[in-house]
């Protein structure tokens, strides 16, 4: 018998452990560009950078599970090889950044809970009516429907939270208080929201950083990643001709500041940021970063941008910070082209702890 998602009242969440995203992992979610999209203009390239992606994860000891409009279309688009092992789901959705939309994971004491909070959007920049709806959906088709909780009275995004898995978490002012969210609520007021909704102690703001051509109002994914071992990974910039060095200088002022619950500084390293990249039509610049990197079982895929020195770079620099997983780089020119990279285009399911 299906069980019914359970709804907030029923359950203390306050109690509960936002997982982080080394933790073991029981799915990775994607979900495949289609020509009703924002994508339909550049369908072949994006389906080609898909295919490099599901190539990457083959073998990551993380099971993939991509949504589909329609499961031939899929077939035909990516082809048996790029879908060996992969679980599909047609579903309905707006766009591919299911970081954004997908649930959220956390520990309980009953078990592993997946939290649907609401998705505007990026406050109400883009129309997000069918997003909004994959996670109740997924868990009604009997995708771990005993785990989802609802929490669509609140918009939260996956990519505006970094969690350490004990507690910590990291995130922006300028996103977290944006007032087309949840109407403007202060630091205090989100705080109060974190604890009660994932059950997190500590949280850290950094209210400086900011990529040109960012629809997401500075989600803390391109920016800066919490790492094991109180390391936390963030994106550089060391040209003093780059739009971006004084905001990021400054956000690595403010990140030297963070401190652990232990009153300790944080471990920091620096990503390089990549050669500035610009919209072919628009010729606005896009938000590259090597920070929105992904996280599995086995290996850390990192977004490459045809820029082979800053590439490698990356690339070596998480694998010290990741000496267990093997670092794979993954060409993200096409997603980029959305304003977008490999972590949000994706979102883990833990398992118990």
């Amino acid at each position: 018998m299906m069980c019914l998602p359970l709804m907030l009242k029923t359950i203390d969440l306050s109690s509960c452990r936002f997982l982080a995203e080394w933790h073991e992992q029981q799915a990775l979610l994607l979900a495949l560009p289609h020509e009703e999209t924002d994508w339909n203009y550049m369908l072949p390239q994006v389906h080609e950078c898909y295919r490099g992606i599901l190539t990457a994860l083959q073998g990551c000891g993380t099971p993939v599970h991509l949504l589909v409009r329609s499961r031939r279309e899929a077939e035909e688009q990516l082809g048996s090889e790029a879908l060996r092992d992969v679980t599909l789901h047609e579903m309905e959705f707006n766009d591919t950044w299911i970081r954004d939309y997908g649930p959220l994971s956390v520990h309980s004491a009953t078990g592993l809970l997946t939290l649907d909070f609401g998705f505007n959007g990026w406050g109400l920049k883009f129309a997000s009516d069918k997003d909004n709806l994959v996670n109740l959906k997924m868990a009604r088709s009997g995708f771990m429907p005993e785990c989802y909780v609802n929490q669509r009275d609140y918009v939260l995004e996956g990519g505006s939270v970094e969690s350490d898995g004990s507690g910590t978490v990291l995130t922006t002012t300028r996103c977290l208080c944006s007032p087309n969210r949840n109407g403007g609520l202060s630091k205090s007021q989100v705080e109060e929201q974190l604890r009660r909704r994932l059950g997190v102690e500590h949280i850290l703001w950094l209210d400086h950083g900011a990529l040109a051509g960012d629809d997401t109002d500075s989600h803390i994914d391109t920016l800066a990643r919490i790492a094991p071992n109180d390391v936390i990974v963030y994106t550089g910039c060391s040209d003093r001709d780059d739009e971006h060095f004084t905001d990021l200088q400054a956000m690595s002022a403010q990140l030297r500041e963070l401190r652990t619950p232990q009153s300790l500084p944080y471990h920091l390293v620096e990503l390089p940021l990549p050669d500035a990249i610009f919209d072919e039509d628009e010729g606005i610049r896009l938000p590259a970063t090597y920070a929105n990197y992904l996280i599995t079982n086995r290996r850390v895929l990192v977004p490459s941008y045809a820029q082979p020195q800053k590439d490698e770079l990356a690339r070596r620099i998480l694998e010290v910070v990741f000496p267990e997983r093997e670092v794979v780089s993954v060409d993200c020119r096409a997603l980029i082209r959305q304003h977008g990279s490999l972590h949000c285009a994706t979102m883990q399911i833990p398992v118990a702890d």
